[in-house]
């Protein structure tokens, strides 16, 4: 089911306000597939042959998805040299579109399923981001206080409960509800997190992967974002089994088995709360996709409670 609009569908005034920025025209543009945003993401090509990327989409289709925008426009300028991100070129915003303007990065995305030596590659570069030594005014939140609330699912469930919920879960909410809260505060940390780590967010390059998308960065655990990369992969391959990663690669060095558990919990809470909820405007896709992952994060968590 088509989600995005193309650059050729855009507006002429937003068009024309990504070419102010790029300082040249746009001869041609490539739509890009992935994720939920309901906006387009072109890869265009300017008249000199150089290249950007461009991702645009309007309040009129879905009122949140320009608030990230905005939200990544500032994390941009924030990030600490040496982030594996895409370099900032600029914003257009008319209040109703906006506009995000970078560097197009060379690469392509981790394959689905993943592959081990893939993952791997990605975790030793979040294990490297995870000791970047942040300003100490980095004007980002903390990771568990913008978790805070969404990690809450569990106790939404027991107050509203859901027509068909899995027996497990309905016997185990106050259980799953505990772990979850601790859970946030095992987020707690100095290091810069993504906060939205799944294959479309990351490009692998020949210089090393590549995180796309920052709206959601804060500053947490340094494990964070490493667990949330697990959660994709067993989303894509539930019997693949990751458990010896967790166990054995340095990303994880600081993460306790408590840690991960109530994490995994809130996770797992959360998407369940959120899939049966009505579909947000232009995104059609995301609510089946949030129960797929609610019901396999709880599928691993059956286990490491066994």
């Amino acid at each position: 089911m088509k989600t995005r609009v193309s650059w050729a569908e855009l507006p002429r005034s937003v068009r024309a306000g990504v070419e102010r920025i790029l300082g040249e025209t746009v001869v041609t543009a490539q739509s890009q597939t992935g994720g939920f945003s309901p906006g387009s993401a072109d890869r265009v090509v300017l008249a000199s042959g150089r290249r950007a990327f461009v991702k645009a989409v309007s309040a009129e289709s879905n009122a949140t998805s320009p608030v990230l925008h905005r939200r990544e426009a500032a994390v941009a300028k924030a990030l600490p040299p040496g982030i594996p991100a895409p370099k900032f070129l600029g914003m257009y915003d008319d209040g109703t579109w906006v506009a995000l303007v970078l560097d197009d990065v060379s690469g392509t995305h981790p394959r689905e399923p993943w592959q081990e030596s893939e993952l791997l590659h990605v975790l030793d570069r979040l294990a490297d981001i995870g000791c970047v030594e942040l300003p100490a005014d980095v004007p980002l939140p903390q990771y568990e206080d913008s978790l805070r609330g969404a990690f809450r699912g569990w106790e939404k469930l027991a107050s509203r409960p859901m027509a068909g919920m899995p027996a497990w879960e309905a016997e185990h909410l106050g259980l799953l509800a505990g772990l979850a809260k601790e859970g946030v505060e095992a987020l707690a940390g100095g290091s810069l997190v993504h906060g939205d780590l799944r294959t479309d967010n990351i490009m692998l390059t020949d210089s090393g992967p590549v995180l796309l998308d920052w709206p959601w960065a804060a500053v947490g655990a340094p494990w964070a974002d490493a667990l949330s990369v697990l959660i994709n992969a067993t989303t894509l391959d539930p019997l693949s089994g990751w458990d010896h990663v967790l166990k054995e690669h340095r990303v994880f060095a600081a993460a306790s088995d408590a840690g991960v558990t109530g994490v995994l919990a809130g996770w797992a809470g959360y998407f369940l709360d959120m899939s049966r909820r009505p579909a947000p405007p232009g995104i059609p896709t995301l609510r089946a996709f949030q129960a797929r992952q609610a019901e396999v994060i709880t599928g691993w968590l059956r286990k490491r409670l066994s």
